[in-house]
């Protein structure tokens, strides 16, 4: 005797060995043996043989119209084998019971199940409703289907074209859009991105690396919405100094200027003066809103997408020829021994003399010719007491931190000669060195005005925003601590509040301290223990290292279109660790396959096959090992160059690329506007 049986929701059959009154011994046509419960029991029968009965049933069920079948079944609750003698006109045989069973089970928007064997017809209403809701389902999937063909055919249908770029940063994969992509991508076996990018979705890897970017972190656009800029600092007494700011050509926002004066004693007053918007863009304005959604700049080869509106920009960015409110900080200091000896801090207007450019001056302001005091160089009397201060600076953060700076290591600046969403465009990779006298001469003058800048924040009691280093560990907090990379008893970013929000939160604590002094805790912005300072440094963190991938991105898709319009076929390398490789001219690591096992430095020899700009990898092989070994120190790692070589840099806008910052398969650049998280 036979049984058939339910088991895990699917219907069995076997061969009966042995029955008790709750349970029945079966056996499989597989020769498996298990116990089963009687209550699982459908019926037994003696023929057909087991293995054949739904098989039988299972052919013959489609035969079985069920619209007919809902018709003729009662309107309540019944069994099969009733239901059977009906449709057949006599006791059905089990094989015809198992065909009307199957047939039963295999329509659930006709027959709602009520126990084993037993259905109930759906009420007329419920049936139509869901017969629709079958037919709409169906033509979906036809339709999903008709798409996903297109596209293995190499068509893009206009309705996918349409959501291509939330297709690739927010998909809803209950669309049928990303179901016949999905199903696409599963026949090609390419990712989503690659098999839109070769059916037209974008006309080239640019386009798409753009349109994520902004459709992720500027869905509403990268425009300002109008908000009116009140005109404020026309009241302050004007600054009596001959000031000149130093950046890239390309910089449209400056943000600091210098000042210097040799006092009657032999020491110097040097001024460092910082635009200040935070005069105009006050907390939990309109004007803050908009900063606090970018938390800095974004910058990239040829554009940028700023943090404050041009408004901003215009009123405040230290334009030479023009008073301009600002924040300045005024240093008394021994030229000899970068001994400070007071300082003072004002709210003033200043008039930039000249908006000095690297472009121009770096190969006139040599080391050579700086220690030349015979030489007459260009804005001689501000550039040579200025420099010598900041060697003296610098040597005393040197003994501070114990080691030298690492600062011979090259940077790149990115020219992009026309339209930056045109992948043809040509462009440049200039290489320059980091310790360049005027790139180390701002620097240091920027790190003597954030730490000191800092420490008032601390001596009035105030908040400020910092960032510090002990024991190896990095971190931004609300506490004065030290920055020992740096080598200074603390750092807080104060120069660049056009292009970096904490700054620009900082400059509102600062106004607060030079206005009020230690009164300054009652009416400063932020209050002690402020809970949205810790907001806020969460959220730039975040931002920042989002917008920091994005540039490194788009620097690295330019250095692989650089290769090409340079038609560069072979060139040299250095290898970094293991399989990783850093091209020597270019701002480019990369992983090289099969290349041998060499050791940290060595200079090896490449072919250049081709590039994928898509996932921004280097195609190239190696050819040879090369003589020339790298001194450690020119390839130190990533941490070891972040701590001690992080001048900040902000004076200068120009994206320019540094070997400090890379990781494996990512280009090795850093804006010097976006130094390390240090």
């Amino acid at each position: 005797m036979y049984v058939l049986f339910e088991e895990d929701g699917a219907f069995k059959t076997g061969h009966i060995l042995s029955e008790a009154d709750a349970a029945l011994q079966v056996e499989s046509s597989s020769g498996k043996r298990s116990k089963i419960k009687r209550s699982n029991c459908l019926y037994t029968f003696a023929n057909p043989a087991p293995e054949a009965l739904l098989t039988q049933a299972e052919a013959l069920s489609q035969d079985i119209d069920l619209q007919f079948l809902w018709e003729c079944a009662p309107q309540e609750e019944f069994d099969v084998e009733g239901l059977g003698a009906d449709y057949f006109g006599h006791a059905p045989s089990a094989l015809e019971k198992t065909t009307l069973l199957l047939r039963l089970h295999s329509a659930p928007v006709y027959f709602h199940r009520r126990g084993r064997g037993r259905y109930k017809p759906a009420p007329p209403e419920i049936l139509a409703a869901a017969l629709a809701a079958l037919e709409k389902k169906q033509r979906q999937a036809a339709l999903t289907q008709e798409w996903s063909d297109q596209m293995v055919a190499g068509a893009l249908p206009a309705e996918v074209s349409e959501l291509a770029v939330n297709l690739i940063t927010r998909p809803d994969k209950n669309s049928q859009a990303w179901k016949a992509l999905d199903a696409a991508c599963a026949t090609t076996r390419q990712t989503p991105e690659r098999l839109l990018l070769s059916l037209g979705a974008w006309p080239h890897a640019l386009a798409l690396h753009k349109g994520r970017f902004l459709a992720t972190h500027f869905p509403r656009g990268t425009h300002f919405n109008d908000v009116a800029l009140t005109v404020v600092g026309q009241d302050l007494p004007l600054a009596e100094v001959q000031a000149y700011s130093v950046d890239d050509i390309t910089t449209t926002e400056i943000d600091d200027a210098l000042s210097v004066s040799t006092l009657p004693d032999g020491n110097m007053r040097v001024g460092i003066h910082i635009a200040a918007p935070g005069l105009a863009v006050t907390r939990d304005s309109d004007l803050d809103a908009l900063a606090r959604a970018r938390m800095s700049t974004v910058y990239m080869p040829g554009e940028k997408i700023p943090m404050q509106p041009d408004a901003v920009i215009e009123a405040f960015s230290l334009d030479a020829g023009r008073p301009v409110p600002a924040l300045s900080l005024y240093v008394t200091a021994n030229p000899l021994t970068g001994e400070i000896l007071g300082h003072e801090s004002r709210l003033e207007r200043v008039v930039v003399r000249e908006n000095l450019r690297h472009n121009l001056l770096d190969e006139a302001f040599t080391e050579e010719a700086l220690a030349d005091t015979t030489q007459v160089l260009p804005y001689n009397d501000w550039i040579r007491p200025l420099w010598q201060l900041a060697l003296a600076l610098a040597k005393q953060r040197e003994q501070v931190r114990g080691k030298p700076e690492n600062n011979n290591r090259v940077e790149y600046s990115f020219y992009v000669d026309g339209d930056p969403n045109d992948p043809n465009t040509p462009v440049r990779i200039l290489p320059r060195r980091r310790n360049a006298p005027l790139d180390r001469l701002v620097a240091e003058y920027m790190i003597l005005a954030n730490s000191t800048w800092g420490g008032l924040l601390a001596s009035c009691g105030l908040p400020g925003i910092y960032r510090s280093q002990q024991m190896g560990r990095v971190r931004m907090s609300t506490q004065a601590l030290p920055h020992e990379a740096i080598g200074v008893p603390q750092y807080a970013w104060c120069t660049s509040p056009l292009r970096r929000y904490v700054d620009l939160v900082n400059q509102w604590q600062l106004i607060a301290a030079i206005e009020h002094g230690v009164s300054a805790p009652l009416v400063a912005p932020f209050k002690p223990r402020d809970a949205d300072l810790f907001a806020i440094i969460g959220g730039f963190e975040a931002q920042y290292v989002a917008w920091n991938d994005f540039q490194n991105n788009m620097e690295r898709f330019w250095c692989l279109r650089w290769l090409q319009q340079q038609q560069i076929t072979t060139c040299t390398a250095t290898v970094l660790k293991e399989d990783l490789i850093r091209l020597n001219n270019a701002p480019l690591v990369a992983r090289l396959a099969g290349l041998p096992q060499l050791g940290r430095g060595q200079q090896i020899e490449l072919h250049i096959t081709g590039a994928d700009e898509l996932a921004l990898e280097l195609e190239a092989r190696y050819v040879s090992l090369l003589d020339a070994v790298v001194e450690s120190e020119d390839i130190a790692d990533e941490r070891e160059t972040n701590q001690a070589a992080t001048t900040e840099l902000e004076a200068t806008e120009a994206p320019v690329a540094t070997l400090a910052t890379l990781k494996p398969q990512s280009s090795n650049t850093s804006a010097a506007v976006h130094p390390p998280l240090v």
